[in-house]
């Protein structure tokens, strides 16, 4: 049965192997620039790109045993964010061929920029972290070359305000300026707050924020009395023009290359008032300033260029339909299986835009969970990535995997629909994990913990409570600290928490043996890997 359901996806919440540009191959035996003479001489003058060399199976990729795969979860970074377009790969492959002066080359790609997206003005940037960091820095010194080269320590404007609902992992990049974060809840506290140290107002574009008391319209409104610039995160948005975060008063918004617009992975776009975006480019790369780290060379700007004229001449609408075809493959596929439902997810916002497919089972009934189901998918092959995947045994059997299109190609849903169909029809055996029996350690009271880092040490401490086999208590970091709560069976130590850190959380999972005033074990934290901990009792 299928069910339609409206979701918000967040911008960074949804992530096949990409295009490569090989090189000159057999020319390599020649001098470059007779190479280059003779492909041109070759293809009539014309710059082709060369021929895509490589399968499934042997690629410049599995040489270096790495394995690529198919993605249906999204354009998450981690993966490779999107695959960029034919045009982009010809721009930037094109781009290669000449030498120019990139002050040159970024007024003409801002005034294009400009023209096509509905906005003053544009700079290329190397992702839409870059372009945070830079809006930052150009809020708060402009093109002042003595306090551009005093940064990040001295500084008169070191405050940027953002809306609690705001804060997130990559507000970093208003972070790593030194610049101070001020949050507020009310318009009335977004007025009050501002003062002459406030460099910015940064938002985060989200359906949340496009109504209410606290929308981007009125914060813009605000900071336009007060004559304080107004950034805007809308990353992973699809490039509506005229632009509507422009319309609705912001005085910059940043953009992704590698999300919906399937440029390079490694670019990003600043748009709005003119005089910001170039304060923002001479404080990045050629120049040095603060932000020369962020080197946007002149094959990614141009790419992300050829990605956003290409935009505006994509067929959405049979975009959307091709998706939707896709995903009624995968359901197709599903029918008859016991328990199996299919949901259909419709976004509401411009973040992500595109349905994603639900299919939710009773693992009790096939015999496998969505988290089983999805590292099976993604240790099998092919590789499949996948996402939403919720199910653990014994206590949450209801289980369900997501299927993200799109930055899947045509035939990947016939194999996604078929090896998901296999693993539901043949799921193998899988046990419940064994929990261990005895009475358990006593683990009440203070520790001192020492976390041994791949690279370093950290000492944190738990203040311990326990109720049985039940454990709650506090974890108390360096500079963070959390909640804590877990479970101790006969020597066997589970805990977890969630460390807020600035507009993220650190999820720690503790797990270790212990022996009477001593434990010791290995700790968990997502994305930020793996290390091993030990404890003494205080």
């Amino acid at each position: 049965m299928s069910l339609v359901r409206k979701v918000r996806v967040s911008r960074r919440d949804l992530l096949k192997q990409t295009g490569v540009i090989s090189a000159f191959g057999a020319a390599s035996a020649i001098a470059p620039s007779v190479a280059s003479a003779t492909m041109l001489a070759a293809e009539g003058g014309q710059h082709k790109l060369p021929d895509h060399q490589g399968t499934a199976e042997d690629n410049l990729f599995t040489r270096i045993g790495v394995r690529p795969m198919i993605n249906g979860r999204g354009t998450f970074t981690i993966i490779s964010g999107s695959r960029s377009l034919p045009e982009v790969k010809q721009a930037m492959y094109d781009a290669s061929f000449y030498f120019v002066h990139l002050d040159e080359m970024m007024d003409g790609i801002g005034a294009q920029l400009g023209k096509l997206m509905g906005a003053e003005w544009g700079i290329a940037t190397t992702g839409c972290e870059a372009a945070i960091c830079l809006a930052t820095v150009a809020c708060m010194v402009g093109t002042n070359v003595e306090q551009s080269q005093s940064l990040p320590y001295i500084k008169k404007k070191d405050q940027v305000i953002i809306p609690k609902t705001s804060r997130n992992q990559y507000d970093f990049g208003v972070r790593m300026v030194g610049a101070e974060i001020v949050e507020v809840e009310t318009i009335d506290e977004v007025a009050a707050k501002i003062s002459p140290r406030t460099a910015m107002i940064y938002i985060m574009s989200n359906p949340g924020n496009a109504s209410g008391p606290m929308s981007i319209k009125n914060i813009c409104a605000v900071a336009k009395q007060k004559g304080v610039p107004v950034f805007v995160d809308a990353a992973a948005e699809e490039p509506i023009s005229p632009n509507i975060h422009i319309q609705n008063g912001a005085t910059l918004v940043g953009y992704s290359g590698g999300k919906c617009l399937r440029g390079p992975q490694s670019s990003g776009i600043m748009l709005g008032q003119k005089d910001l975006c170039k304060a923002a480019y001479f404080q990045a790369a050629p120049h040095h300033n603060y932000g020369r780290a962020f080197k946007c060379s002149k094959e990614e700007a141009m790419g992300i260029l050829a990605a956003v004229q290409t935009w505006y001449k994509r067929d959405h609408a049979a975009e959307q339909k091709m998706w939707r075809v896709w995903l009624k493959t995968i359901e197709d596929r599903m029918k008859g299986l016991p328990s199996v439902t299919c949901t259909y997810h419709e976004p509401e916002d411009l973040s992500n835009h595109a349905p994603t497919l639900e299919v939710a089972w009773d693992a009790n009934v096939l015999k496998i969970t969505g988290t089983e189901l999805s590292a099976r998918l993604y240790e099998g092959t092919p590789r499949i990535a996948i996402g939403g995947a919720r199910g653990k045994r014994p206590e949450m059997m209801q289980s369900s995997i997501t299927v993200m299109p799109y930055m899947m190609d045509a035939g990947d849903e016939k194999i996604i629909a078929d090896t998901v169909y296999k693993a539901l029809t043949n799921p193998g055996h899988y046990e419940n994990p064994v929990i261990p029996t005895g009475t358990p350690e006593k683990v009440e009271g203070d520790w001192a913990v020492t976390i041994h880092y791949p690279r370093g040490t950290g000492e944190q401490k738990f203040t311990l409570r326990q109720n049985g086999n039940d454990i709650t208590g506090n974890h108390i970091g360096e500079i963070y600290k959390a909640p804590m709560k877990g479970s101790i069976h006969a020597d066997q130590l589970e805990l977890t928490s969630g460390m807020a850190v600035g507009g993220n959380t650190i999820h720690w999972t503790f797990k270790g043996k212990v022996e009477g005033n001593e434990a010791s074990g290995s700790v968990n934290m997502g994305e930020y890997g793996d290390a091993t901990w030990k404890a003494i009792r205080a």
